[in-house]
């Protein structure tokens, strides 16, 4: 059986390991109890927070133990890593309301069936942080933490010189504290998660290895970016949501079916569970058989986050709006009533109103520009009217370029 780091490895998960070695053989020798942090700055995860949870689930399929830890305190700092200004400050209500939604959705990733031996468990690090005695704190964490070795942290570099926060500076401490935590409570001797977080993570199994003198890792994974180095999940919309009422089943499906040839295989590696030999299979298909891959890894994420039924009806749509069968399925859909129709029946204003666009000017820039369609007509007059009955039944079909789809319905 292979070790679960090679399983991670194979799949180009691993960015950066503390101890390799020694992570190896604790790997080999027994169950391994290891944390990811999620700070609950939404009310749902996004893609960005699905390779961590991607990689919790191969290594308790692997037999280790996962902790998801919400960060209820933490999030009451904010985490300088990769910003240029400062989070916005949010209520405890919002992060408490924050930290609920996104419990729902972690439990479709990891099994927390009781039951069994490595079950995962959720855990709230604001249990321990919103009411810590920070002169306490200071001196039994804060003296081991040297000022000048936290300075030269990439997470505090590019905030030095426009403005670093005290209250910011803190959140290294704050994060080493849970895996303390963590590693006296449950036995945690690891931390994974973004390779962004390097530094928090390095401090925090340094802090258990000088005040306990015990083993402790770190393990980061690679940020999901295209082969030419550019972040995945951003669409016209923002940010690829988890969350349905964010990102529509369809939108997601759309968005893997659309991927660049070139990053395929990688995210079919680590985005599915689909065994190595099939994603190396499919990642090596050429030209227009690439198509079948794209399929599949759309598929395939969309049913990991979404579910099966939700992911048959997103191929369904999409493969009866590539193939010209009309406005069928889950396609993005905006039903307008007889009396909104009467006030407003621009094309282009409802292209904007739906979502498609981000402004009339924007819709009307695209018709000017051949780049706005109702159905498989190009549209090219920014006056063209909308009646009743080009919108009653099936729906008018209208597109952005090639990619993006929307569905018109008369309300009844």
């Amino acid at each position: 059986m292979k070790n679960a780091l090679d399983i991670l490895r194979e799949r180009g998960f691993v960015a950066q390991v503390t101890f390799e070695d020694e992570l190896n053989k604790a790997f080999e020798e027994g169950p391994v109890t290891f944390y990811t942090g999620f700070d609950p700055t939404a009310d749902s995860l996004h893609i960005g927070h699905y390779i961590p949870i991607m990689a919790m689930a191969h290594l308790q399929r692997a037999g280790h133990r996962p902790i998801a830890l919400m960060g209820g305190g933490t999030a009451m700092i904010g985490d300088p890593s990769g910003k240029t200004d400062m989070r916005k400050m949010m209520t405890v209500e919002t992060i408490d309301n924050n930290v609920e939604q996104i419990k729902k959705q972690m439990s479709r990733f990891l099994d927390f069936d009781p039951s069994k031996e490595n079950a995962a468990i959720i855990v709230n690090n604001a249990d321990w942080l919103r009411n810590l005695n920070y002169m306490e704190f200071l001196r039994d964490v804060g003296a081991l933490f040297s000022v000048n070795r936290m300075l030269t942290a990439e997470c505090y570099k590019q905030r030095l010189e426009k403005g670093l926060t005290f209250l910011e500076f803190n959140y290294m401490l704050m994060q080493s504290y849970d895996f303390l935590k963590l590693f006296e409570k449950y036995g945690c001797s690891m931390q994974a998660g973004g390779d962004d977080q390097w530094s928090n993570m390095l401090s925090g199994a340094d802090l258990i290895r000088r005040k306990l003198e015990k083993p402790a890792f770190a393990l980061t994974f690679k940020l999901l970016l295209t082969h030419e180095g550019k972040k995945m999940g951003k669409t016209e919309k923002g940010a690829l949501w988890l969350d349905p009422q964010k990102t529509s089943p369809y939108d997601f499906y759309q968005y893997w079916r659309n991927v660049d040839d070139a990053d395929v295989e990688k995210c079919l590696a680590l985005l599915t569970f689909l065994p190595m030999d099939e994603v190396r299979r499919l990642g090596a298909l050429k030209d227009s058989q690439i198509n079948e891959a794209k399929r599949v890894l759309a598929f395939e994420v969309t049913k990991l986050i979404h579910g099966e039924e939700e992911a048959i009806k997103a191929k369904e749509a999409a493969e009866a709006l590539f193939g010209g069968a009309g406005a069928a399925g889950s396609a993005p859909t905006t039903y307008i009533t007889e009396e909104e129709l009467a006030e407003e029946n621009r094309l282009l204003a409802w292209a904007a109103k739906a979502g498609l666009f981000k402004s009339n000017g924007e819709a009307r820039k695209a018709m000017q520009q051949g780049g706005f369609y109702v159905g498989d007509d190009k549209v090219t007059d920014p006056e063209t009217r909308i009646t009743p009955d080009m919108i009653d039944g099936e729906g008018l079909l209208i597109r952005r370029g090639k990619k993006a789809y929307h569905v018109l319905m008369l309300k009844k």
